[in-house]
């Protein structure tokens, strides 16, 4: 296969935008993307759209990216819906790479846009809930703040994770958080403020937790060819794992999916130098952290006190702010997570920018995303890395 590169991303803020709608939110992000590239729109020769919830929320079904991208002044060419949970965008993105990769195109769109918004919050919940297996635990309730405190609680129990650091993790994303442009929450909180937010599911309390926004985010990847004319900063997709969830064995699926991504771009944990991981909950970051071997649990407590994940750390994770600061519109929060770390690699993110190992900027990230639920484990599990 073909190199893939990134040239251009752009994103639309994430946040509460009730007064604009699927449509707009994906046109800002695909002219974003497009002018970040300085690339000329026709040259674009696919898309692949990431969308989880449009069916739901707004009643638009089947032919999502269709309908939205045409409002961005794309016809013709050929769409794709890709539906994933939360992962929808990151698949997308895998996608297009894929597409570049096999030759049968040099420049391709991938788009994730998310309208959770409607002045009906009930409704908006309802759909969410779908992103679990509805025969199985439909009408149980089912909530994924209570799947991540159950998780959480048995790492508690079995290394002496405590909910003071989980506190201190969402601290972290919170500063993160408010030092980014893009993000629906920009205010910093201390670890007191987040501790004495009321409790949801214990040990989870309220600012330790993401809500749903609206958003959307895109990026625009091409040949090795085209990259080299339109910029010297080459960022190459140098690997994307997809799997399923497991219920087999000790892993959810999320350890083959981080191998095989490590695998597939010749590297390993100790290469990565900055990280955007699935934190739906903030203090979810630790078990994300786990399972792509960057830390043993048992010295995750230790890493967080030295500061080893924050801005000046020796591997930041969540420069963003996280989902829990920067906000979670479900079909855009892949590409969401890809922005900014072609952002950090690029130089260009601003005050929460962060320095590579062996230059001014980090050469190699890492996105971990994943969606939905089945059966105790996540439904889609995703695993991008970027290299310069």
């Amino acid at each position: 296969m073909r190199e893939a590169f990134i040239i251009g991303v752009g994103m639309h803020k994430f946040g509460k935008f009730l007064d604009k709608g699927l449509r707009e939110l994906t046109k800002v992000a695909v002219w974003e993307a497009i002018h970040d590239a300085a690339i000329d729109p026709k040259l674009i020769e696919a898309a692949y759209f990431g969308n989880a919830q449009a069916g739901l929320t707004i009643g638009q079904e089947a032919i999502r990216g269709q309908v939205m991208l045409r409002h961005a002044g794309f016809e013709g060419i050929p769409i794709v819906n890709v539906e994933g949970a939360c992962a929808s965008s990151a698949i997308a993105l895998r996608e297009a790479m894929i597409t570049v990769g096999a030759g049968l195109y040099d420049v391709v769109l991938a788009v994730g846009a998310e309208k959770m918004y409607l002045n009906d919050t009930a409704k908006s919940i309802a759909a969410m809930s779908t992103n679990a297996d509805v025969e199985l635990m439909g009408g149980m309730g089912f909530q994924f703040t209570a799947s991540y405190a159950m998780t959480l609680r048995k790492y508690m129990q079995a290394y002496g994770w405590t909910q003071e650091l989980f506190a201190k993790v969402a601290s972290k994303s919170k500063y993160n958080g408010s030092l980014n442009p893009y993000a629906q929450y920009q205010k910093a909180m201390s670890i007191g403020e987040i501790l004495s937010s009321r409790v949801v599911s214990w040990p989870l309390t309220l600012y330790m937790c993401s809500t749903m926004a609206d958003g959307a985010a895109a990026a625009i990847v091409c040949s090795k060819k085209i990259a080299r004319r339109y910029t010297t900063q080459l960022i190459s997709i140098a690997a994307s794992s997809l799997r399923s969830g497991e219920v087999t064995g000790e892993d959810d699926g999320q350890k083959r999916a981080a191998q095989e991504a490590y695998t597939m771009a010749g590297l390993g944990p100790e290469d990565i130098e900055v990280a955007e991981v699935h934190d739906a909950m903030a203090p979810g970051e630790l078990f994300r952290i786990e399972k792509l071997g960057f830390c043993k649990a048992e010295d995750i407590s230790h890493r967080v006190d030295e500061g080893y994940f924050s801005l000046t750390g020796r591997l930041p994770v969540n420069t963003s702010g996280g989902l829990t600061s920067r906000g979670h519109p479900i079909g855009a929060t892949g590409l969401g997570q890809i922005a900014e770390l072609v952002w950090q690699m690029r130089g260009n993110a601003g005050a929460r920018q962060v320095r590579g190992r062996s230059s001014h900027h980090p050469r190699i990230a890492l996105a971990q995303n994943s969606g939905g639920y089945v059966e105790g484990s996540p439904a889609a599990l995703t695993v991008t890395i970027l290299k310069t």
